[in-house]
């Protein structure tokens, strides 16, 4: 298949998690065989923190302006697919060209489902979703499962189906750990004003009750009125090459998930699936839907309290690895690019079926 996608960054991954996802999707569709165009616009922040030029087996077409589009309006026209998604810069035009031009399937994805629904519930302008809903689109595609599809569809999207978050095996595996990086537990992750109080209870808190043991934090964005520790060491950016090697480098990794998606459930943060694929145990915020991911206890340590991280901080090396080992199979097994690349295919042909088949009749 020929795949065409406007989407937010593919060149950055400073400050948000789709690059990451977008790369590793890419990476295995062109393994298989597909052709993808990935077209973004050139903005300020994300130019001056590329960390990717080119994508290897696809193409990546960088525009400062939208007149600059008229590769991808060709594209269009022999494209299987084509796709706009949450947070595109210019999703309303995006979507205006592919009805167009477009001649295959017109897809939309949207990466932060339940940010986008709590906007709406609040009342918010969502610059990403035509005025007139998702109607205009073959298919709804969201990073978020459970309840979610309804809520799409009640905003109008014909047809629905969930496309989780994944892992590259290839970039995420098992790494030496490094002395910079060490620590009893770390947390990657940009700042978020609503999984601060998660965080603080959970990560802020176990640094304060065990002073002697080291935590480790990595993301962009964070206050200087942030609660620091003196046994927590902050790194302001982890490139995604050297997140392996910060998972790696520490006993447990924890992950807390944002507000928004945490009350909707059914959104496994792409860190999750990045930790396991590295073979480290990890503790996890606990939220609906976490249990069809990872079996609780068996391949990923819930936590509530503070308490339950003091506990998992507690378990002997050897508890540790049966835990990572089991989670690193279950995500190489149900979770990486290449499943989550065979299931889009899958879901493409299953929504072109019925028109090709009123075509032949």
């Amino acid at each position: 298949m020929k795949l065409v996608i406007f989407g937010l960054t593919v060149s950055s991954s400073w400050g948000n998690g789709h690059a990451t996802l977008w790369r590793g999707l890419i990476g295995a569709l062109s393994d298989q065989g597909h052709e993808v165009v990935f077209v973004e616009r050139d903005l300020p922040w994300y130019a001056e923190n590329r960390d990717l030029t080119k994508l290897p087996g696809a193409r990546l077409l960088l525009y400062s302006e939208w007149r600059q589009v008229l590769d991808a309006r060709r594209d269009l026209i022999d494209a299987d697919a084509s796709f706009v998604t949450s947070y595109c810069p210019d999703a309303l035009p995006a979507t205006q060209l592919i009805a167009e031009e477009g001649r295959g399937l017109a897809i939309f994805y949207d990466l932060d489902t339940p940010v986008t629904l709590a906007r709406f519930a609040a009342g918010e302008p969502v610059a990403y979703y035509p005025p007139e809903g998702l109607g205009a689109f073959d298919l709804v595609l969201s990073y978020t499962g459970g309840p979610a599809l309804a809520a799409l569809e009640r905003l109008g999207a014909r047809r629905t189906a969930t496309l989780y978050g994944h892992v590259d095996p290839d970039v995420h595996r098992p790494a030496e750990a490094r002395p910079m990086f060490a620590g009893d537990l770390s947390y990657l992750g940009t700042y978020a004003a609503d999984r601060q109080a998660a965080l603080e209870r959970l990560f802020v808190s176990p640094a304060a009750e065990r002073p002697a043991m080291r935590f480790v934090l990595g993301g962009s964005a964070y206050p200087a009125d942030f609660p620091w520790q003196p046994n927590i060491f902050f790194m302001s950016h982890v490139a995604p090459c050297d997140h392996p090697a910060f998972f790696c480098s520490s006993r447990l990794t924890l992950n807390v998930t944002r507000g928004d998606m945490a009350a909707m459930g059914w959104c496994p943060s792409g860190r999750l699936f990045e930790a396991a694929a590295c073979g480290v145990p990890i503790l996890s915020d606990v939220w609906e839907g976490l249990d069809h991911f990872f079996t609780p206890g068996e391949e990923i340590l819930p936590a509530n309290t503070s308490e339950d991280v003091i506990g998992a901080l507690a378990l002997s090396d050897a508890e540790l690895r049966r835990i990572a080992s089991r989670s690193r199979e279950r995500v190489l097994a149900e979770h990486s690019s290449a499943r989550r690349a065979r299931d889009l295919i899958g879901l493409i042909e299953a929504a072109a079926a019925p028109a090709s088949a009123c075509a032949a009749a």
